[in-house]
């Protein structure tokens, strides 16, 4: 089908906990919202606005209590929680603000794991690591592949984290506050490397950022206040 979108929330409301009169809290409701594959969308808004909760709706972590979450046409509601977790783990890479590597792993184990729940051959698993490889000399990592966390920088286990995102050639990359526990600087090369990533990989990124700035480096920029979600003015 020509001109689908790899997302699509169609009237997405989300509630969670009953206020003291009784009455659902609702952090999103009747979003609409459309990313076009090979995109680059930052959604901006202030800290509690619902930004993480739109990322784990979209990432198959969490259901909407109203409307209809697509991926690549098909609706999510429509698959099992262990289907789910399938799609999840081969179509949809996720960078969060903290790395979560594995302080036991090295960089180059760290970023193999999301490919150990699929059965794979043996050359399979070469291809993989391979890929892993080229991926970390990619970043600028090729002399740490052997390196755990406790040896890397702030900066390096962010890039050791985009690139076990990357490892199962997804086709979606969620990125929430990529760049919240860097300083500018690593911040800022993080958002490079992301946007590069995006063209090289062909990978469309949504990226949840407080960064006005970094968000600018998107294509389009969206702001999440009281439950809605709109163009954020003087984006381009």
């Amino acid at each position: 089908m020509e001109n689908m979108p790899l997302v699509e929330l169609i009237n997405v409301s989300k509630s969670y906990e009953f206020t003291a009169e009784g009455q659902p809290l609702w952090v999103l409701e009747d979003l609409d919202l459309r990313v076009e594959p090979g995109e680059r969308l930052a959604i901006v808004g202030p800290s509690g606005s619902g930004k993480s909760t739109l990322l784990n709706l979209i990432g198959t972590l969490d259901e909407p209590t109203k409307g209809r979450v697509l991926l690549a046409g098909k609706d999510l509601a429509q698959f099992t929680q262990r289907q789910r977790a399938g799609i999840r783990n081969r179509e949809i890479g996720f960078v969060f603000q903290m790395h979560y590597l594995m302080n036991q792993c090295t960089a180059l184990e760290n970023v193999l794991v999301p490919t150990l729940a699929d059965k794979t051959d043996r050359q399979t698993k070469q291809q993989l690591q391979q890929r892993a490889i080229r991926l970390l000399g990619r970043v600028g990592l090729a002399d740490k592949l052997s390196s755990r966390p406790g040896e890397l920088s702030g900066g390096e286990r962010q890039r050791v984290a985009v690139v076990r995102a990357l490892i199962n050639q997804p086709k979606l990359l969620l990125a929430d506050e990529p760049t919240g526990s860097l300083d500018e600087a690593s911040a800022e090369k993080l958002v490079d490397l992301l946007v590069e990533l995006n063209r090289e990989e062909q990978v469309t990124l949504l990226m949840v950022t407080h960064s006005t700035a970094l968000a600018q480096r998107m294509d389009t920029i969206l702001e999440l206040a009281g439950e809605k979600l709109k163009p954020k003015e003087n984006s381009r």
